[in-house]
């Protein structure tokens, strides 16, 4: 079932960007891509790596450490070996807050 956590400021994610946050006691990744807000877990299967660190274009999240390429919206990898997925939390934004939905 889970709640919803307050993750950020919706202002601190512009558009095209992304930054990890802690919400709920979940290290978790927010992404902001043309005013639609996107969230899952904030480190890289492979090395542990933050993918705050790494690029974003469009839903695909690049990975800065080996360049695992993660997708937003199905949060499973693209890499040279097979990567757990990235757990998924549903979003929502109201008052200019983003909250994360943890379980």
């Amino acid at each position: 079932m889970g709640e919803f956590a307050k993750a950020i400021e919706a202002s601190r994610v512009p558009s095209g960007t992304m930054i990890s946050v802690d919400a709920g006691g979940h290290e978790i990744l927010i992404a902001n891509v043309d005013g639609n807000y996107f969230a899952m877990g904030a480190t890289c299967k492979h090395e542990q790596w933050d993918l705050s660190e790494g690029s974003l274009e469009g839903t695909r999240v690049t990975c800065a450490g080996h360049g695992a390429v993660w997708n937003l919206k199905s949060v499973k990898a693209t890499f040279e070996e097979p990567l757990e997925d990235e757990p998924l939390y549903e979003v929502k934004v109201e008052e200019n807050f983003v909250y994360v939905k943890v379980h």
